[in-house]
């Protein structure tokens, strides 16, 4: 009995000195906030089918790969417009062989659904800055963040800017320009298609010409400090069937 109880006490005393296996973190993707629909749900059916994690971090294109240079412990950098990869190819912050462009958005003005709706097409001088009033209009940070950018270089060629430039109410993101208008404290805001879609409280008012600004494309790639043995893995999953049928449900074009 003696011998019987030295030994448990030894296997115990063994058990609690090994080593504990620490959990397999998940894939941790910086990604543009407009993407934060259709990546969740994409998210979802990967861990069905794959078992896997995923975990985000959305904000601006901008934003993420300032912290990407900062050091910042991302496996993957989805980006809403080319310059902000291009911007982060140039520092080495991804790995350029994986580098992928998937999808294209459009560029919409929308206001509030508890306001009557405006009757206003877009084009070349359109009346704008008299529809605004004394109202605001929101959407990225013009100097940084894509929407905003996109949305400067649409009221410039349309040859509006210079009316409604000083009246832009400059977010930090697409999704918070998004809720400045849902939440009725912007008149209009300029946004994309699958942001408005994503929001029942606002509606299109129109679309913007696409060639009134440069091509929304999302361009996708490992960044160079990934670490996680599944992120390439998750990266090629963003083009299966089951990905784009999602992108394409919440109204991106698959560019193939």
């Amino acid at each position: 009995m003696h011998r019987r109880t030295l030994l448990a006490l030894a296997l115990w005393s063994l058990g609690l000195s090994a080593p504990q296996a620490e959990p397999e973190r998940p894939i941790l993707v910086f990604a543009a906030a407009s993407l934060q629909t259709a990546f969740n749900a994409i998210a979802a059916e990967w861990q069905r089918e794959k078992g896997g994690k995923v975990t985000f971090s959305y904000a601006a294109s901008s934003a993420l790969a300032r912290q990407l240079e900062q050091g910042a412990p991302a496996d993957l950098f989805a980006s809403a417009d080319l310059e902000w990869m291009d911007w982060a190819a140039q520092r080495s912050l991804i790995r350029p062989e994986s580098r992928k462009t998937l999808l294209e958005n459009s560029l919409v003005l929308i206001e509030p659904t508890d306001r009557p709706a405006t009757p206003l097409e877009i084009g070349p001088g359109f009346a704008l800055a008299e529809a605004l009033g004394d109202g605001r209009l929101a959407t990225g940070n013009v100097q940084s963040v894509p929407v905003g950018r996109y949305a400067q270089q649409a009221l410039t060629r349309l040859g509006v800017w210079e009316a409604v430039g000083p009246r832009i109410a400059g977010s930090e993101n697409v999704r918070a320009a998004l809720a400045l208008v849902a939440r009725g404290e912007a008149r209009f805001g300029i946004v994309y298609a699958t942001d408005a879609k994503a929001e029942l409280r606002v509606r299109i008012v129109d679309t913007f010409p696409a060639g009134s600004h440069a091509p929304i494309h999302y361009p996708f790639a490992l960044a160079s400090g990934m670490r996680h043995p599944q992120a390439k893995s998750f990266l090629d999953y963003l083009s299966s069937p089951a990905a784009i049928r999602i992108f394409e449900a919440e109204g991106f074009r698959v560019l193939r």
